[in-house]
């Protein structure tokens, strides 16, 4: 039962919340979606009692004639949602047919006025926009009353309740009281004019909640007072501004975040609060007591981390930084980025040399500004910010802790972070299942994850090579000064290689880089260059007769003049439908060193040299530059017997090894 006398207290209240202070003091964003939001806390149900004032502004050029809402918890109500569907249970801990009552989650909208007090949700109903399955609500639609017009805006009464989970993936409750509140309020979709992102005529984003995909958001400003029983520990997105007790056993905390996408809370009586800086943003680490020592496998990489985007990306202009350890029994939490705050994972006892605290730390904290600051969709190009951040996250780990090592370091047994994320994508059973430029749940056969995050940020990494790392630094400073707080797409991205790569190395790569997304992200294919064979002759080494001018002639090793003159043939062959160019180094047994250059389209391309001493060995790109080749193993060749090919097992045992020691932090 809600309490009136609650309601009315929190209606009233957000009254005099809408003129809080701001933080900046000029908007960064857009602000097209802003959220007053006071919710209650009931821990004996699990439950949140809420009222949100929402100010949607239409920025677009088209009339509105209808809002959506996601009202994602539904996802969780039970197992016929759309994401339990498409998950076949693989988030679930326990046993989904045993799961009683109590530990499943919904949200109900119990009611909706504009200022003019007229009631929007008689006419509202749940729509399945993706899939047509009518047993999922995690979007409600809502006719208006009158368009909304282009410039004008409209402000929305809310009052809801919801029942938080226990916890399965990304939201939800633990024992001993932890909850971490994610996707946990009625919340609008994305209304894209026509020009936005792609040419549509204007329409509502509003994807129904799917299992492999996660989340797209308008920008705006967020006034949120969470009331907890007293002895909770609370921590949130953006700034907490004040506290008071409410004189009931409960407190109330006050947070503001200004021009962000979202608003996650987290709250635990047996946090362990542990506070540093960077520059003036405020670090506050929430552990569980069983991980106090390890707080600096979650403060030294973040602080790297911050330094490192801040000097080859852009600024991180928020405040705050929360990072939440989820207890582990709840570690299905962890793993998780949401604006100014996000979770990580950590098991107790794990090694120093294993790090996977480190790269989870690293890679939400990347999501920052991938998906963060600037806002792609994650639900339809998850490459955008899963693919990015995978990249980041190997550039910066390799950084802080040597490439070799970054991952796991043991004086005989290690292995880098983007060496770790190449081997996802190569070590595929079949890297050819799907194209990444698709939307996130349509991947019927596999290969989301690997090909989203691993293929992506491999062929980034290619993209590097290509260009070079100081052009590559400019590709991604132009790309985020460009777009943040805004909604890129694809082609947003190709378009500042394009300008970048051009006014860097003219037209060395072509008129444009469009040849290599043609490849890499619209297509499936894969690159395989390999050295087929060296071949060895000596010049002028040939016995018997001849027929010369018309006349028989005798040759014999004896008489020939060009003794110890050797011809030596290198054939190399394309193997993958993928071509990039390749740099090829040919080495000779005097030590002699050429590198060639080859464009890379032909199946094969030979170099024929004639010279006093033998090829030795050839080894195309020797750099690893083009790291989305999927074999390095035959990238080169020897005439001597090489004993190298035994590091690929090697190698693939590490993978595996790594694989069963992050099985806790499988969310990353």
């Amino acid at each position: 039962m809600i309490r009136s006398g609650f309601i009315l207290g929190l209606l009233l209240g957000i009254h005099a919340y809408l003129f809080a202070e701001g933080l900046f003091p000029k908007a960064l964003s857009p602000r097209t979606a802003n959220y007053d939001i006071r919710v209650r806390l009931d821990t004996a149900g699990n439950r949140l009692i809420g009222v949100e004032k929402i100010v949607f502004h239409n920025q677009t050029d088209n009339a509105i004639v209808d809002l959506q809402f996601h009202t994602y918890l539904n996802a969780f109500k039970n197992t016929a949602s759309t994401f339990f569907q498409e998950s076949n249970r693989e988030f679930s801990l326990i046993d989904l047919d045993d799961r009683p009552m109590e530990e499943w989650g919904w949200v109900d909208v119990l009611s909706v006025e504009t200022k003019d007090k007229v009631d929007l949700l008689a006419s509202a109903q749940y729509i399945q926009p993706d899939d047509d399955n009518k047993e999922d609500q995690t979007v409600l639609w809502m006719p208006l009353d009158k368009p909304l017009l282009p410039g004008d805006s409209i402000v929305l009464d809310m009052l809801f309740e919801a029942k938080l989970p226990k916890a399965m993936v990304r939201t939800g409750y633990g024992s001993n009281h932890y909850y971490l509140v994610a996707q946990w309020f009625p919340k609008l979709g994305v209304y894209e004019g026509k020009g936005d992102r792609y040419e549509v005529e204007g329409q509502w984003n509003c994807h129904q909640f799917h299992s492999s995909c996660e989340f797209f958001g308008d920008f705006g400003v967020y006034k949120v007072e969470i009331t907890v029983p007293k002895g909770f520990k609370v921590g949130a997105s953006g700034l907490r501004t004040h506290m008071a007790e409410d004189g009931d056993g409960y407190v109330t905390h006050w947070f503001v975040a200004e021009d962000v996408i979202d608003f996650t809370w987290t709250a635990f009586p047996d946090f362990v609060e542990v506070n540093d800086k960077w520059k003036e943003v405020d670090i506050r680490l929430l552990l569980h007591p069983a991980h106090v020592k390890d707080s600096n496998k979650y403060l030294i990489p973040i602080k790297e981390a911050m330094a490192y985007l801040h000097q080859h990306v852009g600024e991180y202009p928020y405040p705050t930084l929360t990072i939440v350890d989820p207890p582990f029994r709840t570690i299905n939490t962890g793993g998780m980025e949401y604006p100014t705050l996000i979770t990580g994972g950590c098991i107790y006892g794990m090694p120093d040399g294993i790090r996977t605290t480190e790269v989870l730390s690293v890679h939400e904290f990347c999501h920052q500004y991938f998906m963060q600051m600037i806002s792609s969709n994650e639900q339809e190009e998850a490459w955008m910010d899963e693919g990015f951040t995978n990249y980041m996250e190997g550039r910066i780990m390799d950084a802080i802790y040597g490439e070799k090592h970054s991952v796991i370091d043991y004086p005989f047994f290690h292995t880098g972070n983007r060496e770790r994320n190449r081997l996802r994508y190569t070590g595929m059973d079949n890297p050819k299942i799907a194209e990444i430029f698709r939307y996130g749940w349509e991947f019927p056969h596999g290969g989301f994850r690997d090909l989203t995050y691993s293929k992506t940020g491999t062929w980034l990494a290619t993209l590097e090579g290509l260009v070079g790392l100081e052009v590559m630094d400019e590709i991604l400073k132009t790309y985020f000064e460009r777009w943040k707080f805004n909604h890129p797409c694809a082609r947003d991205f190709i378009e500042v290689v394009n300008d970048v790569v051009r006014a860097r190395h003219g037209d060395k790569f072509g008129e444009d880089m469009n040849w290599f997304f043609e490849q890499v992200l619209y297509r499936s294919d894969v690159c395989d260059y390999a050295v087929g064979s060296i071949n060895v002759q000596e010049v002028g080494a040939y016995n018997g007769v001849f027929d010369t001018n018309n006349k028989k002639t005798f040759s014999s090793n004896k008489n020939n003049t060009t003794k110890n003159l050797f011809e030596s043939k290198v054939i190399l062959h394309r193997l993958g439908e993928v071509y990039m160019p390749v740099e090829v180094v040919v080495r000779f047994e005097n030590g002699e060193e050429i590198t060639e250059t080859w464009d890379g389209i032909d199946r094969g391309k030979a170099f024929t040299y004639i010279r006093s001493s033998k090829v030795e060995s050839v080894y195309i790109d020797p750099e690893h530059k083009i790291w989305i080749d999927i074999n390095f193993n035959n990238n080169s060749l020897t005439k001597q017997p090489d004993t190298f090919p035994l590091w690929k097992h090697i190698s693939e045992f590490f993978f595996w090894l790594q694989q069963i020691f992050q099985l806790g932090a499988a969310l990353a």
